[in-house]
């Protein structure tokens, strides 16, 4: 909600000219009461790690997520952890806005500043050192990946090893503030550079490695640069996320080797599921197992561009994973809004989003009129789920024109 407000509200000022700040600043604090509950009801230990909650993902996660698995056992979530993070960096931009006309607001903006980088120590931190006690970050040092760890009583922690868009979201939270938007909100800067001077440790999160020659840069993220890089590797992956038509919501890695998990006499296993689901668990009608979700590939090209925003074009990766070429974070999102542009396009007379429906295919009263599904097979793109014609429909529009098509 808060990047949908942040989004609203940038957009509508270029197109009238003129910025609402009074939607900003009304909408804001409905924002800070979401906040709050969900800081409240889903982090009851104040560890800074969110759990519990049925968060959209349906039936990616092992076991249904959104029911109690039992007295004593649950699941920190690193999709759930993740999307408080990106809640906090939002409010964080919202805030320095209003802050532009009204000075009160630098001390919200240093509340989410600190709340993003205690999100962000928590899930990076294996053995959660800076709470003085015995536990097990959300980060797999050896996988170099994020992971959901299931509790079982207080004891036992198992990360649950699944490469999915779970371990992908937290890529989401990333954000970056330019020298001049610092300089002229002191008090905020003041208190920013108190508290990474007292808190060292958090420094893996607040990258001011790039300036201008107006000052330092900062990027607030949740994985640095050096684990970017390693996620980079599975997410730019055709053998893992990426799909000729997009980021698959579950790697292709399990198609071979699924997940399975023995808690008691209970087991249960995930496996990659290109289509619709092969079971009725979880309700049966959606599915995370593998087809591409337009949404979260739109979130993950605005990730990509910020992150290329920041370090600029030195920073490159291996793109496709084992092609031998280079290319910049841009135009690897480029590439990606390509094949997502691919399922509505017509290639050889077909559009990938009507796979072997030959009515919509051929029929010239059908084959122009172009549905918008929920989630597309993740290995040929043909559309599934409900057909929805929503808001997302119209970053089809934005998708093709950064693609180039």
């Amino acid at each position: 909600m808060a990047w949908a407000v942040w989004r609203v509200y940038k957009i509508a000022g270029r197109v009238e000219g003129k910025e609402d700040r009074n939607f900003l600043e009304r909408v804001f604090h409905k924002l800070l009461m979401n906040f709050t509950w969900w800081v409240n009801r889903k982090d009851p230990e104040g560890r800074n790690v969110f759990e519990g909650g049925f968060l959209g993902l349906d039936n990616i996660g092992v076991f249904d997520r959104s029911t109690p698995l039992g007295p004593g056992n649950f699941i920190e979530q690193s999709d759930g952890t993740s999307w408080m993070a990106m809640f906090c960096l939002d409010m964080l931009a919202i805030s320095l806005e209003l802050a532009r006309e009204d000075p009160a607001y630098e001390d919200v903006a240093s509340k989410f500043f600190e709340h993003f980088v205690y999100i962000a120590q928590a899930m990076n931190d294996i053995g959660a050192e800076s709470m003085g006690e015995s536990g097990i970050g959300l980060w797999d040092d050896t996988d170099g990946f994020y992971y959901d760890v299931l509790h079982l009583g207080s004891t036992k922690k198992l990360p649950m090893k699944v490469r999915s868009m779970v371990g992908l979201i937290p890529l989401f939270a990333v954000e970056t503030f330019e020298p001049e938007d610092l300089e002229r909100l002191p008090s905020f800067r003041k208190r920013m550079q108190w508290f990474m001077a007292h808190n060292p440790d958090f420094s893996d999160h607040v990258d001011m490695s790039q300036s201008t020659p107006k000052g330092a840069r900062l990027l607030l993220t949740i994985a640095n640069r050096s684990k970017l890089e390693r996620i980079y590797k599975y997410l730019f992956d055709e053998n893992e996320f990426l799909s000729p038509h997009g980021i698959r919501a579950l790697s292709k890695f399990h198609k071979d080797h699924p997940f399975t998990l023995q808690v008691g006499s209970r087991e249960a296993s995930v496996d990659y599921e290109p289509a619709e689901s092969n079971s009725d668990l979880f309700g049966g009608n959606s599915n995370w197992r593998g087809p591409v979700w337009f949404p979260l590939n739109f979130l993950m090209i605005e990730s990509l561009q910020r992150v290329h925003y920041y370090y600029g074009d030195e920073f490159k990766v291996e793109y496709p994973v084992r092609s031998g070429q280079q290319k910049t974070l841009w135009e690897a999102a480029r590439d990606i809004s390509h094949r997502l542009s691919c399922l509505f396009l017509r290639r050889d007379d077909r559009r990938a989003v009507y796979g072997n429906v030959d009515l919509f295919q051929k029929d010239p009263n059908w084959r122009d009129l172009i549905l918008f599904f929920e989630y597309f097979n993740g290995d040929t793109g043909e559309g599934l789920g409900a057909s929805h014609q929503t808001g997302w429909t119209a970053l089809v529009a934005k998708l093709i024109e950064q693609s180039g098509e």
